[in-house]
């Protein structure tokens, strides 16, 4: 599947294709209400309020929903910002809710029930959007048109923070360039990201409205409103920059969120895809792919544990050698992923040593969450129902930007997990020591990466906690 969205990615910029929208100068804009879902956002509340304050649009056809679910002093701060702003005669509204029903997909729907745009626009805290993005994104909703969603590749402002955003930095860009573009070109089903995009109010209310019994509404309400005969247009050369979670804890509350709401996503709306009529054989299967796309967590998991006894049975006999020889065909696979990553860095600009540098270790801290969250998808998949874990932000835009050490929201103690991610990193480090030792090294590489994975994840999550 990544080759064939790489094979399509390619195509697609090579023909340098575009989808149709209405000329700037002659488009009437319509009005736009921007939503800013926010939850305990002390430390980037303010920014985001400022920047969409100054996004370029005609102030009449232009209004803004503070959506402040928060309960600690960022409400005070958000609610003088609101003030200030509304002072300078933008339409501009600071919304409080009774309680807190919902999450962030409750607080979305409360604000579209009072909402006086046609189009929506949704920016999350951590996001700084261009003053041009409502100017280069509005056009593709030309009248009377199915487009019912613009969606945005997100940019990073801290990617050059540390080694561990840079690797988020890694794998997102292949997500935001290869998969949606990929998906797009083909006309198979995407999903709006939650943020940095546009919905036509119209489709949303078609397709049932903001839904929150899943934790990915975005990925929701986008294969409702698809199923219902909706467009989606991705457009990769509109960027639009966000923070990446510098802190190990909060990068795992955001897998666990993503990945666990994929698996309920899969549940609840694969079964209405196979069934739809109408829609081509390609785009099910891609759909299939996509909506199980966080089952790898538990592939990766199962591999890595059995690849222990795998090997003792490799070093303790020559009886299955046929068996160990064909299965080498898998580096195949490997060298698709490798393809399909390396395509994005290349058009990302990147060069190839410095993807030679970070697809590895990609792969090692990749494996190191599969434990993590190998859980959360079991438990979407079971059904088991959580509350909504934000991702904490501390407003850091870049290299050498501050100490985050002594911020609110921080994890006070690591998760017993971390633990068992300790215990695993010996058990591979066994691995490594039984390959060299007998000097069996198929699986060493493996091993090593495995190794190398959890022992980075385990140490950065003890070593990111308050009290570790």
């Amino acid at each position: 599947m990544q080759l064939n969205l790489t094979i399509a990615y390619r195509a697609r910029h090579r023909k340098q294709e575009e989808w149709q929208k209405e000329d700037p100068d002659h488009f009437e804009w319509p009005r736009v209400t921007v939503q800013l879902p926010v939850y305990n956002e002390l430390y980037v509340v303010e920014r985001l309020i400022d920047a969409v304050a100054k996004l370029d649009y005609p102030l009449d056809k232009l209004d803004i929903q503070v959506l402040d679910d928060g309960n600690d002093e960022s409400v005070e701060v958000a609610a003088r910002k609101v003030a200030y702003w509304k002072s300078q005669r933008l339409d501009i509204e600071h919304i409080r809710r009774e309680d807190r029903v919902g999450f962030k997909a409750g607080a979305l729907e409360y604000g579209l029930g009072i909402a006086k745009g046609e189009f929506t626009a949704i920016f999350d805290a951590d996001f700084i959007p261009d003053p041009q993005f409502l100017r280069k994104t509005m056009p593709y909703f030309k009248s009377g048109n199915k487009i019912g969603v613009v969606q945005t590749r997100w940019e990073h402002l801290n990617e050059d923070y540390s080694i561990l955003t840079r690797l988020q930095a890694f794998g997102l860009d292949a997500h935001f360039t290869i998969e949606q573009l990929g998906r797009n070109a083909r006309g198979h089903f995407i999903n709006f990201n939650g943020t940095a995009g546009v919905w036509r109010n119209e489709c949303i209310k078609d397709a049932g409205g903001w839904q929150h019994d899943t934790i990915t509404e975005d990925l929701d309400l986008s294969y409702r409103a698809q199923l219902k005969g909706w467009n989606f247009v991705y457009l990769e050369e509109v960027g639009s920059p966000a923070e990446l979670p510098a802190e190990m804890n909060a990068l795992k509350n955001q897998q666990f969120r993503w990945t666990k709401g994929a698996a309920e996503c899969a549940v609840k709306n694969l079964p209405s895809v196979i069934k739809k009529r109408g829609i081509g054989l390609g785009t099910k299967v891609h759909a299939v792919f996509h909506l199980m796309n966080s089952f790898i967590f538990i592939c990766v998991l199962g591999s890595a544990l059995l690849s222990l006894p795998i090997l003792l049975v490799k070093i303790g006999t020559s009886d299955y050698d046929l068996m160990f020889n064909l299965a080498s065909v898998f580096l195949f696979s490997f060298m698709v992923l490798a393809y399909y990553y390396w395509t994005s860095r290349k058009y990302r600009g990147d060069s190839f040593l410095t993807f030679l540098r970070d697809f590895p270790l990609f792969l090692a801290v990749s494996m190191g969450m599969s434990l993590h969250n190998s859980i959360a998808v079991i438990e979407g998949y079971l059904g088991r129902k959580t509350p909504f874990v934000r991702t904490p932000k501390f407003a850091i835009s870049g290299e050498g930007d501050g100490s985050w050490s002594d911020k609110k929201y921080r994890a006070l103690k690591a998760n017993p997990l971390t633990i068992i991610e300790a215990l695993l990193a010996i058990y591979f480090f066994g691995g490594v020591v039984l390959g060299i030792y007998h000097q069996e090294f198929g699986m060493l590489p493996f091993h090593i990466m495995l190794f190398i994975g959890f022992t980075y994840v385990a140490w950065l999550s003890f070593k990111h906690t308050r009290v570790a």
